[in-house]
């Protein structure tokens, strides 16, 4: 079963640019452990300035990533502050329902002593 590699865009445009410099193609190949055919595909992607569209869509999704990661962060604060605020609800409703007692001061009772 073949292996199946994902390189990532700096790479690929490394490679090409490699080839371009006039690097042959076979020794690129045996270098990187890549195929020529998938050299001679990032060769063509960056002819077509392909690799500037997806370097752009990188750093956008890379972007989106972090506000995500953010937003994350600000709905799990709020969510512990929503279950602290209904544990604090509800203890407060218990403690209104709950019986209450007036407490006085004890009566002054003589002592044994004192009644003779």
């Amino acid at each position: 079963m073949a292996r199946h590699r994902t390189y990532s865009i700096e790479f690929e445009r490394y490679v090409a640019l490699e080839f371009l410099g006039g690097e042959a193609l076979l020794r690129l190949s045996k270098r990187h452990d890549i195929s020529r055919n998938l050299i001679r595909l990032w060769v063509a992607k960056y002819e077509a300035d392909e690799f500037d569209e997806q370097i752009e869509a990188a750093d956008l999704l890379r972007e989106y990533q972090v506000k995500i990661v953010a937003l994350k962060r600000l709905v799990g604060g709020q969510a512990l502050e929503i279950e602290f605020l209904k544990g604090a609800k509800k203890n407060e409703a218990r403690r209104r329902s709950a019986p209450t007692f007036a407490v006085a001061d004890p009566v002054a009772c003589p002592s044994p002593e004192d009644v003779t």
